[in-house]
């Protein structure tokens, strides 16, 4: 059997072992900020590290060729980056006040001491549990956002890109991140946890985002069954619904598996990608077009003005899904 070349072995050797590497790497550091005297400073230092890496590794080694080409997305993609990060380290500074607050002036009020949180396991265990929970809250939420018009209309920001690399992480409506933060903290705010659960559960939450979106070729294996990886969700951003409406989870695919939305066939994911609707240009307009009539419309691949604003915003038939999500179709694209 003939020899690859050197160079093709060291890039499938790097395939192979890129994503646990630069999985714990992202999280070591991640540690390294939590421990210091300014972790939001740190952190930010080690998420931008780390996109910038696999960004140096999407032109190195691509999964797709035809996603280096520019989509003019680039500005947008970071500005919606900026504001859903912001609005993530907003909510870590005020987690940390409040626990900071509480343990200077008024800890008796704030201790629970028939909190069902397991705080006596070590805290391995108890972010491992933490992200089984949260990551039910995000499922949810993701789930629900692929069914229903009301929530589709904000979450089609992100699915409305051509291609996926790291820099469309953080293309997300504000309205479709306070969602699933809203239906991922609540029950670990009920249960008790410390705040190094929900910091933590952030810093996995931000590296896996980075990773499950970059066009960087590598091979996950067995990985796939745990994590959510960038095969997986290269197959929720297809076009095609049977596909597309899979692979929910954001961290994990416990609940994808539980649940039987996980899919992983044995073949290549597809390269094109994206909605059949249209998405406003700009940062301002595409953060108005939902909580419109005509910018809802124009989501779905409607025309301007077929219908009554009263029908523009009704959801489709079957089970309440969207139409653009109904089975046999595709979902709306840029044009």
């Amino acid at each position: 059997m003939p020899q690859l070349p050197v160079r093709s072995r060291l890039r499938r050797l790097l395939s192979c072992t890129l994503w646990p590497l630069l999985y714990a790497g992202g999280l070591a550091g991640a540690g390294m900020a939590f421990a210091s005297d300014h972790p939001l400073l740190w952190f930010n230092a080690t998420y931008l590290g780390l996109a910038l890496t696999i960004g140096l590794f999407e032109r190195l080694m691509p999964h797709e060729e035809a996603w280096l080409e520019p989509d003019r997305e680039t500005f947008d993609n970071l500005a919606h980056t900026a504001l859903t990060k912001g609005l993530a380290m907003l909510g870590a500074a005020v987690l940390t006040g409040i626990a900071m607050t509480a343990a200077a002036v008024a800890e008796p009020a704030f201790q629970r001491p028939g909190s069902p949180w397991p705080d006596h396991w070590p805290l391995v265990a108890q972010i491992g549990l933490g992200l089984v929970v949260a990551e039910f809250g995000l499922y949810t939420a993701h789930r629900a956002a692929h069914r229903y018009l009301g929530f589709w209309r904000f979450h089609a920001l992100h699915h409305s890109v051509s291609r996926l690399w790291v820099v469309n992480t953080g293309r997300f409506h504000l309205v479709d991140s306070l969602w699933k933060i809203v239906l991922s903290q609540t029950p670990l705010l009920l249960l008790g946890a410390p705040l190094p659960v929900f910091l933590w559960i952030s810093a996995v939450t931000a590296v896996t985002g980075l990773l499950t979106h970059c066009n960087v070729e590598l091979r996950t294996g067995p990985l796939d069954r745990v994590f959510s990886t960038p095969a997986l969700h290269r197959w929720h951003h297809s076009r095609r619904r049977d596909e597309g409406n899979r692979n929910f989870g954001e961290n994990l695919v416990l609940w994808d598996q539980v649940l039987g939305t996980y899919f992983n066939p044995p073949r290549r994911p597809p390269a094109e990608i994206g909605i059949d609707g249209r998405i406003a240009r700009g940062v301002l307009r595409q953060l108005a077009q939902p909580f419109t009539a005509g910018g809802v419309r124009a989501i779905l691949g409607k025309a301007p003005a077929a219908l009554t604003p009263t029908a523009a915003i009704r959801p489709a038939p079957s089970r309440g899904r969207p139409r653009s999500h109904q089975r046999g179709g595709r979902r709306p694209s840029p044009r």
